[in-house]
């Protein structure tokens, strides 16, 4: 646990609107790390606020949005992205003056086009905490969801640079490397590296679920490494991915229309017993893999670090 004095915290007192996977992570981090800190936290489902509760996550778990951000210096929007502006709008009359407004989705323009329509007087800076597993609700998060995990941050042109750097501090005091980047650029490079490959798992998962050849027991018996884990990106939140790809539309279409490209590229080369492409193409994605373990964000364990015993 940090030695926390409570000086040079970034912030003093945090509102968390949402208490899933990410919300209850960020609690845990913030109690494991900034201990001082007093959070406040507030979810729209009862069921999850009974979940909660015995679970100590923050000081105060609100029974309405305006006791969960009454006096808070930051508030985070934990809530699907489909969900942004309506959170957003509960809070706005209640809002302290000096209060920073961010959010913890996976697609950024849309999500800041959002809140700043029902926020129209508030500091938002937008993150991106690019962190997560396919479970969610309050008993899934953990303290170290964020480590050496990136967080984008992704604030309009010219925002008050001090609040930036405070919400940096913030994150980086949670374990993450922070990255500022533009919101445009963030959706794209997110439909490449997250919602292409879930938009991917999901239909691979849903067509093996329904090809008449194979019934649906030999699919889980004998899954392989590969499909398996395409089932564990499968089984994320569906209330959320859906909100996602409907959020970033613009950019994962086009993504999308570069992949059936590329797809249809590869199913030539099968059909035309063309080996030199095949092996050209993946001698690429294999170096792309090295990477990704190089960089520390996978591990080089066989069978992906997990356990075989």
């Amino acid at each position: 646990m940090t030695n926390d004095t409570g000086e040079g915290l970034p912030f003093r007192r945090v509102a968390l609107i949402g208490l899933g996977l990410i919300g209850s992570s960020i609690a845990r981090g913030v109690r494991e790390t900034m201990p001082s800190v007093e959070l406040l936290a507030f979810d729209s489902s009862a069921e999850v606020r009974v979940r909660a509760a015995p679970l100590n996550l923050v000081d105060i778990l609100a029974a309405d949005p305006a006791e969960a951000v009454a006096g808070a210096d930051l508030v985070i929007l934990c809530v699907p992205v489909g969900a942004m502006a309506e959170a957003g709008r509960s809070i706005a009359p209640h809002l302290a003056a000096n209060a920073i407004v961010s959010d913890v989705g996976s697609s950024k323009g849309p999500v800041a086009n959002a809140l700043k329509e029902v926020l129209p007087d508030a500091l938002i800076i937008p993150a991106h905490p690019i962190a997560g597993t396919e479970n969610s609700g309050p008993e899934a998060g953990f303290a170290g969801l964020f480590r050496n995990r990136w967080c984008i941050l992704t604030p309009e042109q010219g925002a008050d640079p001090n609040a930036v750097a405070r919400l940096e501090d913030f994150w980086q005091r949670l374990g993450a490397r922070v990255e500022v980047m533009d919101a445009v650029r963030h959706d794209l490079v997110l439909a490449v590296t997250s919602h292409l490959p879930h938009l991917i798992a999901f239909t691979i998962v849903g067509t093996a679920s329904h090809l008449e050849a194979v019934t649906e027991g030999e699919v889980i018996k004998y899954s392989a490494g590969g499909f398996r884990d395409f089932t564990r990106i499968a089984a994320s939140d569906p209330v959320m991915w859906r909100d996602i790809f409907l959020s970033n539309r613009e950019a994962v279409l086009e993504v999308l229309g570069r992949f059936l490209g590329d797809l249809r590229l590869l199913e030539e080369a099968i059909r035309g017993d063309d080996g030199d492409v095949l092996f050209d193409w993946f001698s690429r994605t294999r170096a792309i893999r090295r990477a990704i373990i190089y960089e520390g964000q996978d591990v080089a364990a066989p069978d992906f670090g997990r356990s075989t015993g």
